[in-house]
């Protein structure tokens, strides 16, 4: 009976220290807050407080009193020590981070291939960048997330198909994990920047969120209900890249005609802008400062196919908020009121309950942050070893 009893507290006392752990990670807050939050007694947030301080996870700070009269409230914050490594691979490069606590990067490489890199060139990267972004004490490695362009299976970090990549059934989180010694996940990209921009950026403070990733390899998308990232029925919902917004028209990357992802495309846009690569702030960069007319048709042309998808999304989905990002995020920012007016010609007219439509707020960060996610929430699963 001891024994059942003392498993039992043992099992609450870790779901407890989780709980307080996952707050910080969100957003520092005072002991106060925190029992306010979780609903649990001062005394016991005390003492997790002080465990998780004991170990490495947490530090506190008087920074909330600071020009206050009376006594500080001491402010509970995500510690340096715990490091996520953050892997995605694209159509022309693998970008690599280091991670902290609280989607706090750290520092970040990204490594350019003329090709899409192999699995194993994707990971020998990985493993190369890892060693220069943290030197022996830097930080404690807790773990590896994968962000890829395509279909994965988030259980087992099995990549089903990367038709960008030219990945079949590879199993990526398996192979970085083995190379780096330590554990890791894999998912698909655009729904981990879903998660990012949801709990760190643009999308805070809603529950109805779809978020629409535009990279290298093609257009993919996240979607948020009630709080929940929708997944399907086999995991893949949030594929926004392959609606139909047109007859005729490119092939996608599965062969479909039509497709958002085969007319808003990065590619035409560097062209125009005489650019072979470029990374996403230095595309960004050049997509607003270049006011020819060459890339104004461009631009123009890329809105005009973006509208009609979004506005299907919301007719479809109702959201409260879209979030644009990657090289999305830029082409907004170059005519944002005629993206806002040609999905206003075709969504639903509720003046009432408009949609509102913003860039990402995380920039080139996005998709590293939402990576290593996937590592922090084994943590916050369980933040004591054994």
């Amino acid at each position: 009976m001891f024994g059942d009893q003392g498993g039992r507290n043992d099992l609450v006392r870790r779901h407890n220290l989780a709980l307080v752990l996952r707050r910080v990670h969100v957003a520092p807050a005072t002991r106060s807050e925190l029992t306010r939050v979780s609903g649990l007694n001062r005394s016991t947030i005390g003492a997790l407080v002080a465990e998780l301080v004991d170990r490495g996870l947490v530090v506190e700070d008087e920074a909330a009193g600071a020009g206050q009269v009376g006594r500080p409230s001491p402010v509970v914050r995500p510690s340096d020590a715990p490091v996520a490594i953050a892997v995605n691979p694209e159509l022309d490069a693998v970008t690599v981070a280091a991670v902290r606590l609280g989607g706090r990067v750290l520092a970040k490489e990204r490594i350019a291939f003329d090709a899409p890199p192999s699995p194993e060139e994707a990971v020998g990267a990985a493993v190369a960048a890892a060693g220069r972004l943290v030197p022996d004490g830097a930080g404690r490695v807790v773990g590896a997330g994968v962000a890829v362009p395509g279909i994965v299976r988030r259980t087992d970090g099995l990549v089903r198909l990367a038709p960008h990549l030219g990945w079949h059934d590879v199993p990526i989180a398996a192979m970085v994990g083995d190379a780096l010694g330590v554990q890791a996940g894999a998912a698909n990209d655009a729904s981990l920047g879903a998660q990012a921009e949801w709990v760190f950026g643009a999308g805070r403070g809603v529950v109805d969120l779809v978020y629409v990733h535009g990279g290298a390899s093609g257009v993919g998308g996240g979607i948020i209900s009630g709080g929940v990232l929708i997944g399907g029925a086999t995991g893949h919902a949030g594929e926004l890249g392959h609606i139909g917004i047109r007859r005729g028209g490119d092939s996608d990357t599965i062969g479909v005609r039509g497709t958002l992802e085969s007319e808003v495309r990065r590619s035409a846009l560097l062209q125009v802008l005489g650019l072979d690569r470029a990374d996403p702030d230095e595309f960004e960069a050049a997509l607003l400062a270049d006011g020819s007319r060459p890339v104004r048709d461009e631009v123009r042309r890329q809105v005009a196919a973006l509208a009609v998808a979004l506005a299907s999304t919301i007719n479809l989905l109702n959201p409260s908020r879209i979030v644009l990002g990657g090289f999305l995020s830029a082409l907004a920012a170059a005519a944002p009121d005629r993206l806002a007016e040609a999905v206003a010609a075709r969504a639903l007219p509720l003046p009432d309950e408009p949609v509102d439509i913003r860039r990402a707020a995380l920039g080139s960060d996005l998709l590293l942050i939402g990576a290593a996610e996937l590592p922090f929430t084994r943590l916050f699963a369980d933040p004591l070893p054994g």
